[in-house]
């Protein structure tokens, strides 16, 4: 192998390094974006859940059910 070979093949694998460096960062981006997405989820189901149980708690007791507006 002479020396053009050598510094062909140390440069591509140099080149093929920065490429699977780039390609890993972006995979690590997109899954933080989409672990932010899933608590954002899992926020909005929370509280969807603690409101649709005040609900059943007022249906059930008759609890807040109706606002007396004549003082």
């Amino acid at each position: 192998m002479d020396l053009t070979s050598s510094l062909s093949n140390l440069q591509q694998s140099q080149t093929m390094g920065q490429v699977q460096i780039a390609v890993a960062a972006k995979i690590m981006n997109m899954q933080r974006l989409e672990g932010n997405a899933a608590v954002q989820l899992i926020d909005a189901a929370s509280k969807g859940v603690s409101k649709a149980g005040d609900q059943l708690v007022a249906a059930a007791t008759g609890l807040g059910g109706q606002i007396d507006t004549y003082g």
